[in-house]
């Protein structure tokens, strides 16, 4: 392992809470020490308060904080004397050691304190640092793991068994700190857990984490067991995207609402799901109990002609026996799915929960493999699982969490999305916890949001290859589909009958009409698995109830596609799909409209450019954002029992009236 340590980076840093911010940094840029909120910090400083008085303050990494991101803010103060007190109660409940830890808090606008901050001050270091470091656990989760520790470190690190993190683990790290520790000691070992390291300096305690992490990569490699080759994994060619929306849905289910279901298209994934022993070996648990919430993992080894619904009843009968008890609860769907054909899938309520999961998992793999390699992966007991993900202080986060956004762990499929109305409609889908799939011909869709939860395809949807295989794209990274916005199209220059050419009237109708069918024809079996049923808005036009000289083929096709949209209503209304339409008129920021075409428009009816954009019976001006919000609204659950539906969104229009 590489120290990241650099002495001119460093001296940038002044203080000793700066410099515990550095160091910090450091240890959260390895994903193989620290993963996605993991591990914590801490410095002891002694401070003068408010009324003069010299007093020791603990800062400990904050709820909340990414080590890799962590700012001074991200530290909680809280007073020495009082947690020091603490460690020496015979008994301190979770919900007692939090008050606790908030009431001695120097300042209310701090982040709650880690739950391992008393342990953090017993520790008679001023800088300590703790980690799951892969190496670490891939040798502590063997059957002999605690011997294995002791003959690599000797008497330089104090060894802990494993104790879930709370007061009792406090506790029995400071009793066998106390009795055990030396002046040469240099670290400790939490068995199933982790390692802390602690100096007086920074540096030095940094330093101390490479080593002794070093160390174990070192003992691994010399057993055949770092550097663990992936086996050959053998591809499915098929296409999958209908394999995905089907067990999406069975998660959904089992969950109780729905849920992002991305695969992770790499072949380690897919390697390990087709290990011989990978029933044994994912069902053990977790590299660490920290994960425990996030890496439930359930093997695919059977199919039937429904889906994955059997499989999940066995498995949920024997290994969440528990999700009947009277408490509130934690979801018992898995949160990594291990299958033969598909590979690994990782699940959340989020994209970015998903992403977690998958990151996570990809260092579950390794610590699996390596300690297989060692001589058998060895992870905690149920019991002590259980009571991970059972634990008062998960129960209270469950309790505060909040209600999520209405379409949280819901999929949108918007066409058009890299200007106008398309790109407000991706916006109002985010915003309201939808994972989007955006298509559009421009390039620029892929880098448009710059966020997990956001997936742009380049794709002409007149295509059929390039159709299909941005849908096989969209429904891999999400799992399903829920909501279809139908919104591209094209709008040709003014050209009447007489003039129009054949090519140009195909080609519309290629692209408004034809396009759209295939969406339509291709997305039903998806919108069928959909968890709170499907739903498809049409972006229509004002030219369907009102057209106008010039626009024949654009009319044409608009009118084309209600009619077709009338007819899905019918159709799909016994597979719970409802589509509807809306019908904008002068939305006039958007590309087709430049500052040039707008203020020739508003000269040919003698107006200003302003009183042209609210040429209707409101004097509103319809802007993309009023069509994006009132699309996402339909596809909500205030239109749940509507159908069929054609909605005018322009302002008031005489003509349309």
């Amino acid at each position: 392992m590489k120290s990241l340590w650099n002495d001119s980076d460093a001296a940038q840093y002044q203080g000793d809470l700066d410099l515990r911010v550095y160091t910090s940094r450091l240890l959260g840029q390895d994903p193989s020490l620290v993963l996605h909120g993991g591990g914590n910090t801490s410095v002891k400083i002694t401070e003068t308060n408010l009324v003069g008085d010299e007093e020791e303050i603990l800062y400990v990494k904050g709820s909340g904080w990414d080590l890799e991101t962590i700012e001074a803010a991200g530290f909680a103060p809280v007073r020495m004397a009082h947690l020091l007190k603490l460690a020496k109660l015979q008994s301190l409940s979770d919900p007692q050691m939090v008050n606790e830890l908030k009431t001695q808090m120097t300042n209310a606008a701090a982040p709650s304190p880690s739950v391992e901050t008393i342990l953090h001050a017993t520790l008679p270091y001023k800088y300590v640092d703790h980690t799951h470091a892969d190496a670490i656990v891939s040798i502590t989760n063997t059957a002999e793991g605690e011997q294995r520790i002791r003959s690599l470190y000797g008497d330089t690190v104090v060894i802990i068994p494993y104790v879930m993190p709370g007061f009792d683990l406090a506790r029995l790290c400071a009793q066998r700190f106390a009795a055990e520790a030396h002046d040469n000691t240099l670290g400790m070992v939490l068995m199933n857990h982790g390692i802390f390291s602690f100096a007086d300096s920074a540096q030095l305690a940094y330093q101390r984490m490479i080593d002794l992490v070093t160390l174990a990569e070192d003992y691994l490699a010399s057993k055949g067991a770092w550097e663990v080759p992936p086996a050959t994994a053998q591809p499915s060619k098929a296409s999958i995207r209908g394999s995905m929306a089907a067990l999406r849905q069975d998660i959904s289910r089992v969950a109780g609402f729905p849920m992002i279901l991305a695969h992770q298209n790499n072949n380690k994934g897919l390697a390990f799901a087709q290990h011989p022993e990978v029933s044994s070996l994912s069902q053990q648990g977790p590299a660490t109990p920290d994960h425990v919430i996030r890496t439930k993992s359930t093997p695919m080894l059977d199919r039937d002609t429904d889906g994955f619904a059997r499989h999940y009843k066995e498995y949920f009968d024997t290994h969440a026996p528990h999700a009947k008890q009277p408490k509130t609860m934690l979801d018992p769907a898995p949160r990594v799915v291990l299958d033969p054909e598909l590979g690994l899938c990782t699940v959340g309520r989020s994209a970015k929960d998903a992403g977690i999961s998958a990151d996570i998992y990809d260092h579950t793999i390794d610590v699996i493999l390596r300690a297989t390699a060692l001589g058998g992966f060895k992870a905690l007991p149920a019991k002590d699982l259980f009571d991970m993900e059972y634990w008062d202080l998960e129960q209270a986060k469950l309790n505060k969490s909040g209600a999520p956004p209405v379409f949280a762990g819901e999929v949108a499929l918007i066409t058009g999305a890299a200007s106008g109305i398309g790109k407000a409609c991706v916006e109002a889908m985010l915003k309201r916890g939808a994972a989007v799939i955006a298509l559009d011909i421009n390039a620029d869709i892929t880098t448009l949001h710059p966020r997990k939860d956001y997936c742009g395809i380049p794709c002409d949807i007149s295509d059929k290859e390039q159709l299909n295989s941005a849908l096989e794209t969209g429904i891999k990274a999400f799992g399903g589909l829920d909501m279809l916005v139908l919104n591209a199209g094209v709008f040709p220059g003014g050209k009447r009958i007489a003039c129009l050419e054949d090519d140009e009237w195909h080609q519309v109708l290629k692209v408004n009409l034809d396009a759209n069918l295939a969406l339509m024809r291709q997305c039903h079996p998806l919108l069928k698995l959909a968890p709170r049923n499907g739903r498809v808005l049409i972006m229509g036009s004002k030219n369907v109830l009102a057209p106008g000289p010039g626009a024949a083929a654009y009319s044409a096709s608009k009118a084309a596609l209600i009619q077709l949209m009338r007819i899905a209503a019918l159709e799909w209304a016994d597979d719970g799909i409802r589509i509807n339409a809306l019908h904008p008129d002068a939305v006039f920021d958007t590309a087709i409209w430049t500052d040039e075409v707008l203020a020739a428009r508003a000269a040919h009816y003698g107006m200003s450019v302003d009183d042209y954009k609210r040429k209707n019976l409101l004097k509103t001006e319809i802007r993309s954002q009023d069509v994006a919000e009132l699309a996402a609204e339909m596809c909500g659950p205030l239109f749940a029992k509507t159908t069929a539906a054609q909605v005018p969104i322009d302002g008031g229009n005489e003509r349309v009236i």
